[in-house]
This record gives structure tokens, sequence and C-alpha cells, in this order.
């Protein structure tokens, strides 16, 4: 709960009246503290993807971690690795399987993430809509992960996984991140990948493993030009 009303309407580029009027409706989660509201960050990036908007690189700045590189979108594809005709009739026989075929280093309890992911599926659904979810840990630090990885899997038939437009998924991003600073930039970085058409089209006709790093790599390479770095940045 770091943000405050000032901080989320910058970061998602509104009105602070819009952030209140979404209080009042129950649309925005915030936590009333002192008479004051304040606001978590993984929850507002997931807010905005759940709604495909955009984010400001503010959301990063400020959580107490150091300003390392972030990685690329294709760098963390590439690590994450691709499962094709995954086999499972719900979320958690789907997430077992996905979880089953991930490339995780020795000591990693595969139980408990299975169990972790299906407790943040149980506070909502990471369903974004299209087909496509985006299932992930709210608090990567607990896995003692080194390297962020995007796992990217096509299931063999979709799984109704209670998505805010009603279609089932045949489409998973398991997103691993060691700290919250890169998890927070990887769950943006799909969030804008999944807003290009370029890489959406690759992705839903299945293109090869290839060919979508080859998308995630050309997006990178957008994002770079435009932030004028090579942290990877987030178009607000």
């Amino acid at each position: 709960m770091q943000l405050t009303v000032r901080d989320v309407a910058r970061i998602l580029g509104v009105p602070e009246k819009s952030i209140y009027r979404w209080i009042r409706q129950g649309a925005l989660p915030a936590y009333r503290v002192q008479e004051r509201y304040c606001f978590n960050r993984a929850e507002i990036l997931e807010w905005a993807i759940s709604r495909r908007m955009p984010v400001s690189e503010d959301l990063f700045a400020g959580n107490g971690e150091e300003a390392s590189p972030l990685p690329s979108l294709a760098e963390a594809l590439q690590a994450g690795g691709f499962s094709r005709e995954v086999v499972g009739g719900d979320r958690e026989s789907v997430l077992r399987a996905v979880v089953s075929a991930l490339m995780l280093p020795d000591g990693v309890d595969r139980e408990f993430l299975v169990r972790v992911l299906l407790a943040r599926e149980a506070l909502g659904s990471t369903a974004v809509g299209d087909g496509i979810a985006i299932p992930h840990v709210r608090s990567p630090v607990v896995l003692r992960i080194s390297r962020p990885a995007v796992h990217l899997s096509y299931l063999a038939r979709p799984v109704d996984f209670g998505a805010p437009d009603g279609r089932p998924v045949h489409i998973l991003f398991l997103a691993l991140s060691p700290t919250v600073r890169v998890h927070l930039h990887i769950l943006a970085r799909l969030a804008y990948a999944l807003r290009d058409p370029g890489f959406k089209g690759v992705l839903i006709r299945k293109g090869s493993d290839e060919e979508i790093l080859r998308e995630a790599g050309r997006l990178d390479a957008l994002t770079r030009r435009s932030s004028g770095d090579t942290a990877g940045g987030i178009p607000g």
C-alpha cells in the first residue's frame, strides 16, 4: 500500500476525480488508512492490465529495490520456454500441468508454487480477455529464483478461468520474477505486448517459438527507442 490517489492518477494518466469515482463504485482496489486512500502497486497494475490500460513508468519508482537493469520480454520468454497442447480440464489441473513443465532451479517446491498460484486465482481471475491469462505469484520473492521467466503455454482445449469477457482461456503466460520491481515490469511488458496487433496476431495463430520471440524482440526494440535507454521502459 505505497501509492496515494495522486500517484495512481499519474500512473494511469487520468484525473484524480476518476480515481475517487472508481473507488466509490468499488471498481478500483483501495485501502482506507487514517482517512486517506492507499493503493498496492501490484494490484493497480493488475487492475490496469485487466482493462487494457497503459501505465506510466512511475509505477516502478520508489519501491526500495536497487535500480538494476530490467529484463526484456524476449529474454524472459526465452528463459521461461514454451509448451504446446497442455492438457487440463480446469484451472487447477492446467496450472499443475504448466508448473510441471517449467524449467525451475533445484530446490523450488513445485507443489508450493501451484498452491500459491491457485491462491492468487482465488483473489480474482488472472484472465485478461480474448482467451488469454497471465497467472503469477503476487509475492515473487517467496520463490527464491535468480532470474525472471515467462512460460508461454497453449492449452489442448480452452478452460474456464472466470475471464472478465466470459471467454475460456487457451493461452497462458505464467510469469515468475525474483523481485517485486521485476514482477511489475514483466506484467507491464506483457500488457503492452498484448495490445500490439503484430505480437497478438502471431500469438493467436499459434506461431512458432521463433516467430513469437522475434515479435517480442521487435517490441523490446521499439520500447528502448521510445524511452531513449536500454531498460525496456513501458509506454504510458
